[in-house]
């Protein structure tokens, strides 16, 4: 049951925070601070379907709480251009009041390329901002940016200053390292601790890995090592949004005379901005249409591919199956997937990977060869930053329970932070920041899924989710009755069908005993009794179910049809 959360005694300085998404899973990133009447929302992602979640397109934040409170938003800060980070905007944007928008110029073309894809969502009114940039908003909250290094660039981290202490968000991060190994930015880091933090929020997706972040230079000295020694062609598949690790690719098949054809439309647009804002250069004549590549020597072509998840319908997968209109699989092919496999995605890189391999090409993945590093730090790096930055409080954010968790543990072992000043919140928990307090409460706002499912936003539910996975698991049964209106006799023998429970014709048993029972059931109303034909439904659902569970242990959705005449 959640409790109605309503703003603490307005006397009081109290800074609330509240997550509305990233706090118990991967993505779906969006979370407010609020002091009096003021909000200051930071990132608005959405998360990618699970297996618990079948036919839906995305997830994405529940705002309630904010939709009653949209006068008092003064802002969206957006920390860097993932789709976890930024992917809720055109479902949002208008239900909470079309806020400014404060960007760096990378994120913000990211957004607004997505944004001609949803002609109804409102323009977004962007403030775009720099590293070392300090913005206020409102009368209460003042925000200072300053760079942090991730796997895309234009990444932001936020100091932001209430009327409580200041409070470090530093969005997603990691270090980058030298040539020698020596760590990047660490001055960045040193100058944020010498700004007597009161509150660390710190992303825990990092957290269970030990050591430090692999360097970008190894990762490309690897790549070039199996650029060198591929016969063929190559074909890297890679996050879409990757674009320093894109970028570097492009420049080594550039070293090797290599053309370069990119396969996916959302590649091919970051590309595109990428090069327009002066992040990637490259040189004229590189880059080749995806339909010109069989005009090139094998030898000579390298391709750029998203889908290295295995999501069904992007390209590598489509290449996979042989669906793809411009590429086919050749013996000699190289495929390197330069990306880690996003959990819950398992099964489908297993299944893109085998699809790959059976038709001759050669695969190489992240486990065989140092050819991806991830944009989260791990263990040491998240130490150092808690070092450096000597936090009163910490708040793990971004990643399951186990993450935080364990971010937490790091905090206390790195920091000598106490338990009690390192707090564990879920989603829609209100958390109060205070001068000389950080305090869990018992006070919660709707968090709960919202799902974006074709066209229609919120407009499935658990119920339907539910029978989602019924018909997934067990199947259905339809059971089709005609009846005489009249006096309600049934005038013809049941039909029924049934879609992944059973094959009928080798069970024609259990299809006996089904009509039997029918007859049974209709047998049993009155003939006097006016027929009800929602009431025949549910005792045909409810009995006919009971049976063939009895029968086979298993619950199909039973689907009864009555008909009249």
């Amino acid at each position: 049951m959640i409790k109605k959360a309503e703003p603490s005694r307005q006397s009081e300085d109290v800074v609330r925070f509240v997550a509305l998404g990233g706090l118990e899973e991967i993505g779906r990133n969006m979370m407010f601070f609020e002091y009096k009447n003021e909000i200051l929302i930071i990132d608005v992602g959405l998360q990618f379907p699970e297996e618990e979640t079948p036919g839906i397109d995305y997830i994405i934040p529940n705002i309630q709480y904010l939709r009653e409170r949209v006068k008092n938003i003064r802002g969206i800060i957006i920390t860097h251009g993932h789709y976890d980070h930024i992917g809720a905007l055109p479902y949002l944007l208008d239900k909470l009041g079309n806020p400014p928008i404060y960007a760096t110029q990378l994120t913000r073309e990211i957004v607004m390329k997505r944004q001609e894809d949803f002609p109804n969502s409102p323009k977004p009114n962007f403030v775009v901002i720099k590293p070392g940039d300090t913005h206020t908003f409102g009368k209460f909250f003042k925000a200072t940016f300053f760079p942090v290094v991730h796997n895309i660039p234009d990444g932001i981290g936020t100091i932001l200053e209430t009327p409580v202490g200041k409070i470090l968000h530093p969005g997603e991060f990691k270090f980058d390292y030298d040539h020698e190994g020596k760590p990047k930015g660490l001055d960045v880091w040193e100058k944020v601790g010498k700004e007597k933090i009161h509150t660390l929020l710190l992303d825990s997706t990092g957290s269970e890995v030990p050591g430090y972040s692999l360097s970008e230079r190894i990762v490309e000295a690897e790549l070039e090592k199996l650029f060198k020694a591929a016969e063929g062609r190559i074909i890297v598949g890679t996050f879409a949004s990757l674009l320093d690790r894109l970028g570097e690719v492009v420049k080594i098949a550039e070293k090797l005379k290599r053309k370069v054809a990119i396969s996916g439309y959302s590649m091919k647009t970051n590309i595109q901005i990428a090069q327009h804002l002066g992040y990637l250069k490259l040189q004229k004549g590189t880059i080749i249409p995806l339909e010109e590549i069989n005009k090139h020597k094998d030898d000579k072509v390298l391709i750029l591919s998203t889908g290295a998840q295995g999501e069904p319908n992007a390209s590598l997968m489509r290449i996979a199956n042989g669906e793809h209109k411009h590429i086919k699989i050749k013996q000699n092919d190289t495929i390197i997937l330069s990306s880690s496999i996003v959990p819950g995605n398992e099964r489908s890189v297993q299944n893109l990977k085998d699809n790959l391999a059976r038709q001759g090409a050669l695969v190489y993945h992240y486990k065989m060869l140092d050819i991806h590093s991830s944009g989260h730090a791990p263990q040491e790096e998240l130490k150092t930053v808690m070092r450096l930055v000597k936090p009163q409080y910490f708040i793990p954010i971004h990643g399951y329970y186990f993450m935080r968790w364990r971010n937490a543990k790091l905090a206390q072992e790195a920091a000598g932070l106490k338990p009690e000043n390192t707090i564990l919140a879920d989603n829609g928990c209100v958390v109060e920041i205070r001068k000389d307090s950080v305090q869990l409460t018992k006070e919660e706002v709707p968090s709960y899924y919202v799902m974006v499912d074709g066209l229609g936003v919120g407009d499935v539910g658990e119920v339907v989710l539910r029978d989602r996975r019924v018909l997934a698991e067990e199947g259905m049964v339809v059971v089709i009755v005609t009846l005489d209106r009249r006096d309600g006799r049934l005038l013809k023998n049941p039909d029924i069908i049934s879609r992944g429970f059973i094959y009928l014709k080798e069970n024609q048993d259990v299809l006996d005993e089904i009509r039997k029972r029918i007859r049974g059931i209709i047998g049993r109303i009155p003939r006097h009794q006016q027929l009800d034909a929602d009431y025949l439904k549910s005792l045909l659902r409810d009995q006919i179910g009971q049976f063939l569970y009895k029968k086979t242990n298993r619950r199909p959705m039973v689907l009864p049809v009555v008909i009249e005449i």
